[in-house]
């Protein structure tokens, strides 16, 4: 059996990535055109801007950054030099969670060996897997503050998802659901929310097994909605759908890594194990997954139902202190707008004043502009 060595880190760093589509300027549509924008991207950041599974669109990373500023400027600068790539290709950059109207049949496999044994393996399961999502890296000092942090995050889930939640819409048609991605994503194998584990090397003794009786290939198949990355010495929050703008992309880092330095610090002054039920989680996931930013989320310490308003506003509440030493607090409470401005909910008030998905896509361009 392998063991992994957690890469330490003394500070709460951040590592954003965005999952951002690639669209025809024309059609609007969906554009397998990875390969053409990769070719004009400059060597210095070919390590940063990055093909995914599809050739219709592309992650952007940060270099590890230390405040949700730091990250906002990197990100600002990366997405400059794309937009003058795009654009003399007849290409837009769009953030959603799913898109409107193009059809997953429609899009190909970017051309690596690693994608092509995953699709391989997972069939359609893995070609329908267009969706595109917001991962935030929190570092952490140790792979057992890791584990724990993870397992006390669980509960804030529901939560993050709701307030991200950009995908309306799957195969030209209202889903009904305000993020089908999240459900796209719980096909895979070994997606949705993690099981409770109680240190690194019962981390370490799941990974071994999982690899060694064949249900994956690497560590990088486990696509829970949070997990710990030994490389990166981080807890990699991955539940969000692709929020439709940079502000609110900002706004939901800062509330995580406020939230995981609290939960850090809890840990480090002592504290039991977490109280809540895991149905309690699944069941406000779904509810996050239907409803959106007009979900009722059910606390598990009283066990009653709170909108998500009343819910982001008293974490907001708990969370300044932190926020002020973390130097987010205005984009902490940016996070209590939210709720009134979400990408699904954009989406399906443009579709439900003009009843075409092609317009969702146009206006959504042109109200979310990222600078």
């Amino acid at each position: 059996m392998s063991t992994l060595q957690f890469t330490r880190n003394e500070t709460p760093t951040i590592g954003v990535e965005l999952e951002l589509q690639l669209l025809d300027a024309e059609s609007l549509a969906l554009s397998n055109s990875v390969e053409a924008v990769l070719s004009k991207v400059p060597e210095s950041l070919s390590a940063r801007i990055k093909p995914e599974l599809m050739q219709s669109y592309l992650e952007i990373n940060t270099d590890v950054c230390h405040t949700v500023r730091q990250a906002g400027d990197d990100l600002r600068e990366k997405l400059e030099t794309l937009e003058k790539i795009v654009k003399p290709l007849g290409l837009k950059l769009f953030w959603a969670a799913t898109h409107s109207f193009s059809s997953w049949c429609d899009q190909q496999i970017t051309v690596n060996d690693r994608y092509f044994r995953l699709v391989e393996l997972m069939q359609d399961v893995a070609r329908r897997l267009v969706t595109f999502g917001l991962h935030v890296h929190i570092g952490v000092e140790s792979g057992d503050k890791a584990i724990m942090v993870c397992d006390r995050m669980l509960r804030h889930l529901p939560l993050l998802l709701a307030l991200s939640s950009n995908s309306p819409f799957w195969e030209g048609r209202n889903s009904g659901l305000c993020s089908v991605r999240s459900k796209i994503m719980e096909g895979l194998p070994t997606a949705g929310l993690p099981h409770q584990m109680r240190n690194w090397s019962e981390y370490i003794w799941l990974v071994n097994h999982l690899v060694g009786t064949g249900f994956i290939n690497t560590i990088r198949e486990l696509w829970w909605d949070i997990r710990p990355h030994h490389t990166f010495g981080t807890v990699e929050i991955r539940v969000c759908d692709m929020p439709a703008n940079l502000e609110q992309v900002l706004a939901l880092t800062a509330l995580i890594q406020s939230l995981v330095q609290v939960i850090s610090a809890e840990i480090d002054e002592g504290t039991f194990q977490s109280e809540y039920h895991p149905m309690i989680v699944q069941q406000n996931k779904w509810r996050a997954t239907r409803y959106g930013a007009d979900a009722r989320l059910v606390d598990s310490d009283d066990y009653k139902q709170y909108s998500v308003q009343e819910t982001v506003d008293k974490l907001v509440e708990l969370l300044k202190p932190q926020a002020q030493k973390l130097d987010c607090l205005s984009e902490l409470e940016s996070a209590c707008r939210l709720p009134y401005s979400t990408g699904a909910q954009q989406q399906l008030a443009i579709y439900d004043e003009t009843e075409s998905r092609q317009e969702v896509v146009r206006q959504m361009l042109q109200q979310n502009g990222w600078k």
